[in-house]
């Protein structure tokens, strides 16, 4: 089989040596580099990756991908598209060697987006960017899809397959709400970008439009993803929190409960809505209910709350607040068996052994 990997980039040369070593199982390599100004193309060049750069103007993340997977030979079999913060498992090419049908057009794998200290992932979801030549073109100026212009697509799960995401935690997403507005715009029918606006609304602090974004997401003929219109409605909630209507936000987290019973998630919400107003009862009610449930999905709505020491911390200062000591103990040394060098909790802890005496 021939098997080229894709990419773009623009400063990214803190991660070349690491990337290229997970990629190079690949035939060939193309990057199209969009305006670095370090030592990205030299970096890349130097290992044989085939760069070539262009500016684009105005930046759109789907023509960019375009213009990258046009670099991509028509006779290859497989086209692998990534970014340079990710990192693929070695002996991924043999999956694909190995296990992939003659009809499948794209393949979808598992994504580890985030992981923690350790290297273990707190976060995992499927992705779908390795696909055929033909047939695939990227639409949407941010958090762009691949789209099939063919009759039939066939995906195919080999989720032997891993990737580790390892971002930048430095550079600028300043972009992504005008391209999210952009992109709306564009198609203002489409429920997956109507969802990321209101969310990004919700992080930038403009609740008011996160809200009525999102309640807008709710309406939607498409948006029957019941994962995706939970946190919609828990964005909705967490919103209303920030604006002190608390009524308001408990209710929809209500809401949220009901749309996704089988999530962690909106149990978290609410219990961290009834931490704001101290509803220490509601708090270990909720909390207790999320750790009933399964700890992974694989789904990117997934949040790092529901699957770290927030849990048992936020367990811990609730059972110490309505006296319940030992409880308290055990919850904030399950918090720490997590995350054992964070110094509030092992305070905490002291302070909460004390009572217990």
């Amino acid at each position: 089989m021939k098997i080229i990997v894709y990419a773009i980039s623009k400063n990214e040369e803190k991660f070349v040596q690491r990337w290229y070593q997970s990629m190079k199982e690949a035939d060939e390599i193309y990057v199209l580099d969009t305006g670095s100004t370090d030592n990205t193309v030299k970096e890349l060049t130097d290992l044989g990756v085939h760069v070539v750069q262009k500016e684009i103007v105005p930046w759109r993340f789907d023509v960019a991908r375009n213009e990258s997977l046009k670099l991509v030979d028509e006779d290859a079999d497989l086209c692998v598209c990534t970014d340079l913060d990710e990192v693929f498992l070695p002996g991924w090419r043999k999956q694909l060697e190995e296990n992939i049908l003659p009809e499948t057009t794209r393949v979808s794998y598992t994504y580890h987006w985030k992981l923690d200290e350790n290297q273990h992932p707190i976060i995992s979801f499927y992705i779908q960017k390795i696909h055929r030549r033909k047939g695939y073109h990227w639409t949407h100026p941010v958090h762009e899809v691949l789209t099939y212009q063919g009759e039939k697509e066939n995906i195919q799960v080999l989720d032997k397959i891993i990737v580790h995401h390892y971002p930048d935690d430095k550079k600028s997403r300043s972009s992504y709400l005008s391209l999210l507005e952009l992109s709306v715009k564009e198609d203002p029918l489409d429920d997956r970008n109507m969802h990321y606006l209101g969310r990004e609304y919700m992080y930038y602090g403009d609740y008011e439009k996160a809200i009525d974004t999102l309640k807008k997401h709710l309406t939607l003929e498409k948006a029957t993803w019941k994962d995706e219109r939970c946190a919609s409605m828990r964005f909705i909630a967490r919103s209303y929190f920030y604006l002190h209507q608390y009524e308001e936000a408990e209710a929809w987290a209500i809401k949220a409960i009901k749309e996704a019973p089988y999530l962690r998630e909106p149990y978290m919400e609410k219990a961290m809505i009834a931490y704001g107003t101290k509803d220490w009862w509601s708090l270990i009610e909720e909390g207790l209910k999320s750790l009933s449930l399964p700890e992974k999905k694989m789904t990117y709505i997934n949040e790092f709350f529901s699957r770290t020491e927030t849990i048992y911390d936020l367990l811990s200062i609730a059972f110490y607040q309505v006296g319940l000591y030992d409880f308290s103990y055990t919850a904030i040394n399950k918090a720490l068996a997590i995350s054992p060098e964070d110094s509030r909790l092992q305070n905490n802890a002291k302070i909460i052994n004390e009572k217990r005496k």
